[in-house]
This record gives C-alpha cells, sequence and structure tokens, in this order.
C-alpha cells in the first residue's frame, strides 16, 4: 500500500511510519509546515493518516487560537482534499480530550462528548466537521481517540514520574486508589495496521491498551525497571488534600490541579474496535508496555 503520513517527524509518526514500512508499505511523509504542501500530496494513495497537530500543552503555554488554526482549520483543509482525491481511507488522530477531560467509570465512544479545555475543544471541532461531510462511494474515514500514547523514546508524563521515582524519592500519594489507561505504541501500530487490512465501518474508536493501571502499580513497575527498591507513603488523604491547597498560593510543588491529575481515574474502553477487528486481546499487555517504556529511560 501507498500510505501518507502527516506529522511524521513526531513521536507517533516516527514509530508508526517505521511499522508500516516494515510490513512492505510505501510510507509517504507530508510536512504542512512548508507552503504548498497541497501540491506534493498523493492523491493515489491507499490511505492519509493525519497525526499533524497541535499538542495538549500543560504549561498553559499555547494561545486557544493556534489550538483551533492547527487543530481544527487544517484538518479541515487537509480532509478537503481528500474528498476530491482517489485516496480510501481517512485516519484522523483525535484525542480522547474531544470527548471528556474528566471521566467516571468507563469512558466509550457511546458518551456525549464534552471537552472543556481549548486543546479538546479544537480537537472535537474537527471530528465534528469531519463526520458532517458526506463521504464519497468507497472510502472510509476513521476517527482515532488515543489516550496517553507511550513507548521507548517518548519523553511525556511517564518520564517525569520516573525520574521522581528513580531518585529514590517516597511516592506520598499511595492513599489514592486510582486507574488510567495507557496506550503502548506498539499497539497502536498494530490496530492502524489491521484496520486498513479488514473491512472496517467508518466511525469513531478509542485506542487503549486491554488493562488500566493503578498509579501505585506503575511506581512499582518503576522499581522493577530500575531494580530499586520504591517507598510508598500512605498519608491520610486529607493531610495531602490540605498540603495541596496550600500549595495553590504558597507556591509549593502539589496543588489542587496536580493532585488531581496524579490521583484521578480515566479509563477508556477499547471494546468497539476490538469487536470490529474480531480479535480479544492487543499484543502487548497494558504492563508490559509500560515496562518496556520504564526500561528505555535508564
Amino acid at each position: 500500500m501507498k500510505i501518507t503520513i502527516t506529522g511524521v517527524s513526531g513521536f507517533v509518526g516516527t514509530n508508526l511510519s517505521a511499522f508500516l514500512s516494515d510490513q512492505g508499505n510505501e510510507v509517504l511523509p507530508v510536512s504542512m509546515r512548508e507552503d504548498g504542501w497541497e501540491k506534493i500530496l498523493d492523491r493515489q494513495a491507499d490511505a492519509l493518516i493525519h497525526l499533524a497537530g497541535k499538542a495538549h500543552d500543560t504549561a498553559h503555554v499555547t494561545s486557544e487560537e493556534e489550538y483551533y488554526k492547527i487543530n481544527t482549520e487544517l484538518t479541515k483543509i487537509l480532509f478537503n482534499e481528500f474528498l476530491e482525491s482517489d485516496i480510501r481511507d481517512f485516519f484522523y488522530f483525535s484525542s480522547v480530550k474531544a470527548a471528556a477531560d474528566t471521566v467516571t467509570g468507563i469512558l466509550d465512544e457511546k458518551q456525549r462528548p464534552d471537552p472543556q479545555t481549548a486543546y479538546g475543544k479544537s480537537k472535537r471541532l474537527a471530528e465534528e466537521y469531519l463526520l458532517s461531510q458526506q463521504l464519497p462511494a468507497g472510502k472510509r474515514l476513521f476517527i482515532i481517540r488515543p489516550c496517553m500514547i507511550h513507548g521507548p523514546g517518548n519523553k511525556g508524563n511517564l518520564n517525569l514520574l520516573y525520574k521522581v521515582v528513580s531518585r529514590s524519592i517516597p511516592w506520598p500519594l499511595a492513599a489514592y486508589e486510582n486507574s488510567r489507561s495507557f496506550l503502548t505504541i506498539d499497539n497502536l501500530n498494530f490496530l492502524v495496521w489491521q484496520m486498513m487490512q479488514k473491512e472496517v465501518p467508518s466511525g469513531v474508536y478509542h485506542f487503549a491498551d486491554d488493562q488500566p493501571v493503578a498509579t501505585n502499580k506503575l511506581v512499582k513497575l518503576i522499581g522493577e525497571a530500575t531494580g530499586k527498591p520504591v517507598k510508598l507513603w500512605n498519608i491520610p488523604q486529607k493531610l495531602i488534600s490540605f498540603a495541596a491547597q496550600s500549595g495553590d498560593f504558597l507556591a509549593l510543588p502539589l496543588t489542587t490541579e496536580r493532585l488531581k491529575k496524579l490521583t484521578e481515574s480515566y479509563v477508556v474502553s477499547n471494546a468497539k474496535i476490538k469487536k470490529v477487528l474480531g480479535i480479544e486481546h492487543l499484543p502487548v499487555a497494558a504492563e508490559d508496555g509500560l515496562l518496556k517504556t520504564l526500561k528505555s529511560f535508564n
């Protein structure tokens, strides 16, 4: 197959393009930062995977306008090019944040989207536009909502937690029990390739590993990856909450927002995509994928 990928220089793009090439496909990178990218877009390709976008900025530096310009408007332009081409499949990599910033229970595709941040809203607006367009016969539209993606070479939030725990600093939030979904890059690659080869209907699909992982378990996996003992402190939640509230005013490392991010549950269902592909389990178990990523930080 001939597969065009935008955002190929990013973490997902680098890994996915290498994986698809290993399967015997011809990968055609397109940089949307360059003027005239429309002229080099191969309109005879089999698939177009749109990864390029403005990532969620947890430091709150990015302006709201930039999110909408890149994540929404640029996606509209690319999709219009797709509609006028002979390309069969369009993969838009959105985010679970386009559906919900906080999750009660398990997040699936049936839940009504209610994004709260400019990042999530910009992704959701792009989704709405794509879903509102009439697809010509023979074309497929896949809106992919991945949860937190990780893998060797990824320097995201996992690396920050790794630095803390690997220095033998006690984990003070062990009193909180939560579950979070992750997505190893190996499972992402597998799912995309399977979707290209099978008769999958157009629609929205959540990508996540099969099992959610508790943060306390993740801390223990970091200990296993580093070969160092970890210390879990069960400090009463009331004390932790008081310290976080104090941090809001005294510029301490722990604030109420950070406490929420570190202790909240965010579980994502991958049942829909597995059902349409006819598979029971993804190739890499959640904990195995996390351990592989964590060991790469050494």
